[in-house]
């Protein structure tokens, strides 16, 4: 019996012996550590990329006019310094061999439908306004909803410093709303609003508020959710599709996402204490779905969108036939946009239509183009007016 124990412990040690060997040749052969990005003293960025067998690799950075070609060392890492850069959050990518890849050795991304890029995020000596400072934070959450045609939809969801320490509190709650092809996720991952609002709040600068983070794409998650192609982007921001799919929206964020944010948060659910916000596309999203419901919203921002006047006559006219009307219902009306964004003619145009039409509204006008740079600008520029008396 002894002799059968021994035996038997000696054939599962060699199992497990056999077991461990498989698994560890199982593994992918591990290279060098690389090290990317790495941010220096003078703000200067050293990227690296591991390729030993690419013939050439570059780095494409939204802080570079044109790709900057890279080096390969004898380990087959490739690299390069770049800068001193201006203290920001910026995507990044590398062309390998002609094909865009994302960073590997870098776990922050830019989440997007099309493209896929890496973040490097370039801290300024004086903390910027999108930075993790030593304040009180608030809660970032993943939320499911019921939404059109049976399908699920996504939101994030932030939630102020204190608001689980007192289950009494409500709060007014900003709907904001991303870009062409970006996610829900972006202004949390890209525009750090979370931390923006943590900031402004501490500072005493701006109200606690909920902020909801939808995805703008309707027609794309239909398509996922009932097994069908994702639809192309229309061609144009007066396209009858683009029109539709953001009147589709708007009923989405109107019928579904107020209900459901109003029947799970503690808020305020009066026009008086909504807001309404996004950019790009989600900005188009934004002035659709305001004028449509004014009964749901007082303060509505638009960065780097517009409507044209045409569209304004067309669809939106008790906006300007009845202009003192929608001037004491608007607590606030916001565009803006950069000087180097291929919107800038239009949001101009749309400023000044306003403003021949005595419509009130504030506006800013940056430098720069159609950048989440701008948009985080633009957040925390907005929100601290944002439910004040």
């Amino acid at each position: 019996m002894k002799q059968y124990t021994q035996n038997r412990v000696r054939a599962m040690l060699m199992v497990a012996l056999l077991c461990a060997v498989g698994i560890v040749r199982a593994q992918p052969p591990r290279g060098p550590l690389v090290v990317s990005p790495q941010v220096n003293a003078d703000k200067s960025v050293t990227f690296r990329y591991l390729a030993p067998s690419a013939s050439d690799v570059k780095l494409g950075a939204q802080f570079e006019k044109a790709p900057v070609p890279m080096t390969k060392d004898a380990q087959g890492i490739w690299s390069v310094t770049v800068g001193p850069v201006k203290p920001d959050i910026y995507p990044y990518s590398f062309s390998v061999d002609g094909i865009t890849v994302m960073d590997p050795a870098n776990v922050a991304f830019f989440p997007n439908e099309r493209f896929k890029a890496s973040l490097v995020d370039i801290p300024g000596d004086t903390p910027l306004i999108h930075s993790l400072k030593d304040v009180p934070h608030g809660s970032v959450s993943y939320e499911y909803y019921p939404s059109v045609e049976g399908t699920t939809g996504s939101l994030v969801v932030y939630t102020p410093p204190g608001y689980d320490k007192n289950p009494k509190a409500k709060y007014p709650v900003y709907y904001l709303i991303s870009g062409t092809t970006d996610t829900e996720e972006t202004f949390f991952k890209v525009g750090h609003t979370n931390l923006i609002l943590d900031n402004l709040i501490a500072e005493g600068k701006a109200k606690p508020m909920v902020i909801v983070m939808p995805n703008g794409n309707i027609a794309a998650r239909l398509a996922e959710q009932k097994g069908g192609s994702k639809p192309a982007d229309p061609i144009g921001r007066d396209n009858p599709e683009a029109v539709k799919r953001a009147n589709d929206f708007g009923a989405d964020l109107t019928g579904n996402i107020i209900p459901y944010i109003e029947k799970n948060y503690r808020t305020l659910a009066n026009r008086e204490n909504r807001a309404i916000g996004g950019f790009s596309r989600g900005g188009g999203q934004t002035l659709r779905t305001a004028f449509s419901n004014m009964d749901k919203f007082a303060w509505v921002c638009a960065y780097s969108a517009y409507l044209s006047p045409t569209e304004m006559e067309r669809s939106y006219s008790p906006i300007v036939t009845n202009v003192a009307n929608t001037n004491k219902q608007l607590k606030l009306l916001w565009v803006s946009v950069g000087s180097d964004d291929f919107l800038y003619k239009g949001t101009v145009e749309f400023m000044d239509y306003l403003k021949a039409k005595n419509v009130n509204y504030k506006s800013l006008i940056t430098d720069g183009g159609h950048t989440w740079m701008n948009v985080k600008t633009y957040v925390a520029a907005t929100t601290p007016l944002l439910f004040q008396p």
